[in-house]
Parts: structure tokens; sequence; C-alpha cells
């Protein structure tokens, strides 16, 4: 579902006059930066990662917000009808700042950061699972 949600956030873009691969990058560190506090960049530093892909190393959490950022994002766009690359890039911090509000409330409750070094696909499978 994760895919299907970034897909609809880039398709929204394209529609929107956002078309250079660099300008999807810029947007999606917006979010990122938001939502969690570091940019995409320095996320995959603190997971120890070179060129691997920043989402497959995720934990459920990171994963969540990132979803909630792009999920967001898209919905400000449509609601502020974001025309081009400088609306877009507003519309990507305000959805960004959604995640990063509920991410801050969470770490406020449970005492943990959600932002860590911990590397999805490299812990015991035993702890990848949700736990019902």
């Amino acid at each position: 579902r994760g895919i299907a949600i970034r897909e609809e956030l880039t398709d929204e873009w394209k529609q929107r006059d956002v078309k250079q691969e660099q300008e999807y990058a810029i947007l999606t560190a917006e979010i990122a930066k938001a939502a969690f506090g570091v940019t995409p960049g320095e996320h995959k530093q603190l997971k120890g990662l070179k060129r691997e892909n920043l989402r497959d190393h995720m934990t459920d959490l990171e994963l969540i917000f990132s979803m909630l950022g792009e999920a967001a994002t898209t919905e400000i766009t449509r609601v502020d009808d974001a025309q081009g690359f400088d609306e877009s890039k507003t519309a990507a911090r305000k959805g960004g700042e959604v995640a990063g509000t509920a991410r801050k409330d969470l770490e406020k409750k449970t005492g943990k950061r959600v932002v860590s070094s911990e590397n999805y696909l490299i812990e015991p499978e035993s702890r990848k699972r949700i736990k019902h």
C-alpha cells in the first residue's frame, strides 16, 4: 500500500507541472525533513546505508509516518490546488508537518524516538513481525 500512496502523490505532481526527477527528490526531502526532522540523506547515513533504498530499511513506524506525510501531502496538494514546483513544495512541507506532529506526539507518549539506526532488513525476523 505504501507504494500506491507514493505513486498517487507522484501522479498528482505530474498533473501539476512538477516534471523533473530532481524536483521530485526536493519535494520528497521537504516531506521527510518536516516528518522526521532529517533529510533522506541524513536518514540513510543514520542507518549506515549508501546506495540502498531507504524505504526497504525503514522500521514499521518510520514507514507509517512516511506514508502519512505523503498521503497528507497529496490531500493538501489537491485541496490547495497547488500548481508547479513552488506551490507543491509548500504543500509538501505542510504534509510532512502533519506526519511530524503525529511522530512527535508518539515520541512524547512512548519516550522513544521513531527515527533510528535500526535497519528492518538486518533485524532478526522475530523482531520484524508485528506482535498482536
